[in-house]
């Protein structure tokens, strides 16, 4: 019987609480617990702290996690809650993603300020965005744009927009729905022209691969089939880089039994990409995802990598 509460942790942000309590409120409905079983410990991460810099500057994704790892490998916390998309694809010794909550929508959503769509904005607007990602698909879109790096929580963005000091910039539609801003993107991006980075959208929860208890836990609320997309699309981002120094999109779609993936490369100046399409069985979706970054990779050839170095 659980004499204490289980610990989860999480960074302090809007959006990061925002997806803790949607993953406490299923543990408790799926287990009948109350909500009192399960205490929120808020950790501040690098990458919160420092907010002037582009991540591939500072170090990568395991600016969001570090942190949170550490207390979750000593026993600190037993579990903690992520994007998924912040995730390096390398965990430390000891941990792995033991569970993924249903997958919300996996598009980019502009906000614009001077026009309400991406591809109306006047000749040398700015657009503001931390993702190289979003930046190598807005030059690829639009070679006339001046991108800027723009970082900071969902609010801090929007607020710069306000004041202009952009014209517009890109949040994930999934963040936006998650703190019940639907109303404010002015222009939802197609997946097919402006693919998402891999495992947007999907919340996941870290635990310690040998703790039964909890992972027996979160068994109850894992959905299998926003596990088996993240799972390829994780694998097709550790075969090609999976840093937040490179332009990479991905999105998988499974059905339980039958997974397709689309995924993309860029080079930073958007110039040149690359695609694949691939499909398979679910059950193989990460040995999928790593077989469509090698693909891509021979595609691609040598010389294309040089420029993401």
């Amino acid at each position: 019987m659980q004499t204490k509460p289980f610990r989860i942790g999480t960074r302090g942000s809007p959006l990061a609480l925002a997806q803790t309590h949607e993953t406490r409120d299923r543990l408790a409905a799926a287990h009948g617990l109350p909500p009192e079983t399960f205490e929120i410990v808020i950790l501040s991460t690098k990458g919160d702290r420092i907010t002037d810099r582009s991540l591939s500057e500072i170090g990568g994704k395991g600016l969001f996690t570090e942190e949170l790892e550490q207390q979750l490998s000593s026993g600190d916390l037993d579990f903690a809650v992520h994007s998924s998309k912040d995730m390096p694809t390398k965990l430390p010794d000891g941990l792995a993603l033991s569970a993924f909550l249903p997958r919300e929508d996996v598009r980019d959503a502009f906000v614009g300020r001077t026009a309400a769509k991406l591809l109306d904005l006047p000749h040398g607007a700015t657009v503001g965005s931390s993702s190289l990602r979003r930046q190598a698909l807005i030059r690829r879109l639009r070679p006339d744009i001046n991108v800027i790096t723009y970082r900071g929580q969902v609010e801090t963005r929007l607020r710069k927009l306000a004041e202009g000091q952009v014209d517009g910039t890109l949040l994930a539609y999934a963040g936006l729905k998650r703190l019940g801003m639907t109303d404010v993107p002015t222009e939802l991006l197609d997946p097919e022209e402006f693919p998402p980075a891999p495992a947007q959208g999907a919340i996941c929860i870290e635990s310690r691969v040998d703790d039964t208890r909890v992972n027996s836990l979160l068994a109850a609320i894992d959905d299998r089939r926003t596990h088996e997309a993240v799972a390829c699309e994780r694998g097709f981002l550790a075969t090609l880089d999976g840093s937040c120094r490179t332009p990479i999109a991905g999105h998988a779609q499974s059905d339980g039994a039958h997974i397709r993936f689309f995924g993309m490369i860029l080079t930073p100046d958007g110039v040149t990409c690359h695609r694949i399409a691939v499909e398979g069985k679910a059950a193989e979706a990460a040995e999928l995802g790593r077989r469509a970054g090698e693909e891509i990779r021979a595609k691609a050839g040598p010389g294309f990598f040089s420029s993401w170095t």
